[in-house]
C-alpha cells in the first residue's frame, strides 16, 4: 500500500540501538517483498522472530487440475462450496494459472493457528460474514463488501464473529495494487481516481503480546503448508513503520465512473496485479445518452479470460444468475448480454448490480472442484427460443 503508516514505538533512526525498558534491545526486522527495492516497513520485536522449536509434517494443497485448456463458457454455483471448520481446508481454488489462483472460502470457525502465505499476496472479498483480521502490524475490521488486502508473509489469523461466512480468495503471484493509472508518480491517487487515501482502511490498535509458549503458524510455500512451532507470540511487536501491511477497502466506498453512453469495463478496475485485473461493479446511474443502450455490449475475449462473482442485485446482461454465482467467458470466443438483456435495458436509469470481475491475462486452468459446482450446459445460455426451435 503506497501511504506510509506507523503505530506504536519507534527509535527516531532506522538501525541504531533502540532498548526495552528492561534494558534488553528491539529486535529489528525488515519485512517486505522483491528483495529490497518493494514495499517494505521496519518491524521491533520484543524476541528475535527466528526463535522455532518445532516443524511438522509438511502437506501439499496444490489442487488437482480438471481441464487445462478451456474454450467453453462456463458458470458455477459458489454458495454451493462446502462450510468447513478448519481455516486451511475451508481455501477451495476453482481456476489457476501460473500468475493468479482464485477461490472460495467458506469457513466456520477461527483458527487455533496463524497462517502466513509465502507463496502469494492475497485478496480476500468479503460475500457474507464479519470479524477482524489480526496481524502484528494490528487489526482491521471487516464485514460485507470488504476487499482485504494481505501482502505476502503476513502472518495473520482472521477471527470471525460467527459461523456464517462466505469470501471470494485470490493468490497473486505479484504484489496487489491500485491502478497505475490512478496515481502519480508519488503514489498518490489522482483527482479522477474513483477512491481516495480516505477510502482505505490501515491496521490500528497495536496489541503487544509478549507472553512466551507454543505458537503454530501454518506456512504456505510453493503448494505446501509448512507447520512451524514457534516459542513467542508471533505478534510480539512493539512498533513498525513502513509501506508494507494489509489493509481494508469497501466496494460501496468505490465511486463509478458514468458518461453519456455505455463505458468500457476498465472504469470498473479496482486493482491491478501481474498479468490480471481486478473490478468492482456497483449500483450506478446508466447512461444518459437518450438513445443510450446501458447493456453492454458484445465483447470479444481475445487477450484475457473473464471471471465474475456475482454479489448480489439484479445483474442487469445476465438471466438466471444467482448470488454468489460465478461465470468464466474464456480469451477466444465472444460473450455479451443474453437473450432479451438489451431491449429490457433501453430507458433503464440505474442498476442495483454488486459484482467482482476478476480478469486474467493468461488462461485458467479448471480444478475437480470447480467442476462440482458447475451449472450444466451454460454454455448454451444465448439461444433464444426461435434458434432453439429451428
Amino acid at each position: 500500500m503506497p501511504i506510509y503508516h506507523r503505530q506504536g514505538l519507534l527509535p527516531a533512526k532506522r538501525h541504531v540501538v533502540f532498548r526495552q525498558p528492561n534494558g534488553q534491545l528491539y529486535q529489528e526486522e525488515l519485512v517486505g517483498t522483491q528483495g529490497f527495492s518493494g514495499m517494505s516497513s521496519l518491524v521491533y520485536h520484543l524476541h528475535p522472530p527466528t526463535r522455532v522449536k518445532q516443524t511438522g509434517k509438511p502437506f501439499g494443497i496444490l489442487p488437482k487440475v480438471a481441464v487445462e485448456n478451456n474454450m467453453r463458457s462456463l458458470s458455477f454455483h459458489g454458495l454451493e462450496i462446502p462450510t468447513e471448520q478448519d481455516y486451511l481446508r475451508s481455501r477451495k481454488i476453482l481456476f489457476m494459472n501460473d500468475d493468479i489462483r482464485i477461490g472460495l472460502m467458506a469457513p466456520s470457525e477461527t483458527a487455533g493457528y496463524f497462517f502466513k502465505n509465502a507463496d502469494a499476496d492475497e485478496m480476500l472479498f468479503v460475500h457474507k460474514g464479519s470479524g477482524t483480521l489480526k496481524t502484528m502490524f494490528g487489526s482491521i475490521r471487516f464485514g460485507y463488501g470488504d476487499y482485504l488486502v494481505i501482502p505476502r508473509g503476513t502472518v495473520y489469523q482472521l477471527n470471525f464473529d460467527d459461523a456464517e461466512n462466505r469470501l471470494l480468495l485470490v493468490e497473486s503471484n505479484g504484489p496487489i495494487l491500485t491502478p497505475r493509472r490512478y496515481r502519480n508518480d508519488f503514489g498518490q491517487l489522482l483527482e479522477h481516481s474513483p477512491f481516495c487515501e480516505r477510502d482505505f482502511r490501515r491496521p490500528e490498535n497495536l496489541e503487544t503480546h509478549a507472553e512466551p509458549g507454543d505458537f503454530e503458524i501454518m506456512i504456505q510455500k510453493r503448494g505446501t503448508i509448512f507447520p512451524y512451532t514457534y516459542a513467542f507470540h508471533p505478534f510480539d511487536v512493539a512498533g513498525w513503520d513502513g509501506y508494507h501491511y494489509p489493509y481494508a477497502f469497501s466496494i460501496f466506498d468505490f465511486e463509478p465512473l458514468t458518461g453519456r453512453i455505455h463505458m468500457p469495463p476498465p472504469i470498473h478496475q479496482t486493482f491491478e496485479g501481474r498479468n490480471f485485473v481486478i473490478c468492482s461493479f456497483v449500483p450506478r446511474m446508466y447512461d444518459y445518452h437518450p438513445e443510450a443502450i446501458p447493456a453492454p455490449y458484445h465483447h470479444s475475449n481475445i487477450d484475457s479470460d473473464e471471471i465474475l462473482y456475482y454479489v448480489d442485485g439484479d445483474f442487469m446482461s445476465r438471466n438466471n444468475i444467482h448470488k454468489g454465482q460465478l461465470t468464466l467467458h474464456p480469451a477466444g470466443i465472444p460473450h455479451g448480454p443474453h437473450p432479451g438483456a438489451i431491449e429490457r435495458s433501453i430507458g433503464q436509469k440505474e442498476t442495483k448490480e454488486l459484482a467482482v470481475m476478476i480478469d486474467p491475462f493468461h488462461p485458467v486452468m479448471i480444478t475437480e472442484t470447480a467442476l462440482e459446482l458447475e451449472v450444466p450446459e451454460y454454455y448454451l445460455s444465448w439461444l433464444d427460443k426461435e434458434t432453439t426451435n429451428a
